[in-house]
């Protein structure tokens, strides 16, 4: 059974401008955390995770971005709007001591929203997944601007935060996420010139 994906309204007054946006706002939003995580709102997904034949986007990426886009906006994507919700790219934690490398513990998508095709640059909504049954919470009460009592999550829903809300700053984001995105183009237009 798919657990609830959570994200608490925001602690600063006022509240941060994209938490939670406006619907109307273009926005590029990236949601990432720990694999385990991420299965326990997505149970059953498939993952493609042979590193020499890379699927992109994993079967997960739509999912978790529509799941979180449900979240953020408080309705389903628009399909008849274009842009609404477009994924643009993904991150995979891969597991590195083991060989060979079939194995990720962290995932990530990127996706965006009403962002013109033409801004390289967009402003970013970064949320991350904090998985507590491992630690008992330890993390969240560590790195959150709140706290968090773990029983509320465990098997009932799955808790994911703006960096607003969070002791990180994230004053690299935007330029990282945006990066993402950009060498992902480039990527996939090397590979229809390989084609």
């Amino acid at each position: 059974m798919a657990l609830e994906l959570h994200i608490p309204p925001c602690i600063s007054t006022p509240a941060h401008p994209f938490h939670l946006p406006p619907v109307d706002k273009p926005l590029r939003i990236q949601i990432e955390g720990p694999l385990v995580s991420v299965q326990k709102l997505l149970p059953g997904i498939t993952w493609h995770t042979d590193i020499r034949f890379h699927v992109f986007p994993q079967p997960a990426g739509p999912e978790l971005a529509k799941l979180t886009y449900e979240k953020i906006y408080g309705q389903k994507v628009r399909s008849d709007v274009a842009g609404d919700m477009v994924v643009r790219d993904e991150y995979l934690g891969w597991v590195m001591e083991e060989r060979p490398i079939t194995r990720i513990d962290y995932y990530g998508v990127t996706f965006d929203h009403l962002v013109p095709a033409d801004d390289r640059d967009p402003e970013v909504l970064q949320i991350n997944i904090i998985e507590m049954d491992d630690d008992e919470g330890a993390f969240a009460n560590k790195y959150l601007l709140f706290s968090v009592d773990p029983a509320e999550y465990t098997g009932k829903k799955v808790l994911a935060v703006p960096r607003c809300c969070q002791t990180r700053k994230g004053t690299q984001d935007r330029g990282r996420v945006n990066d993402g995105v950009t060498e992902r183009e480039q990527l996939r237009e090397e590979n229809l010139m390989e084609s």
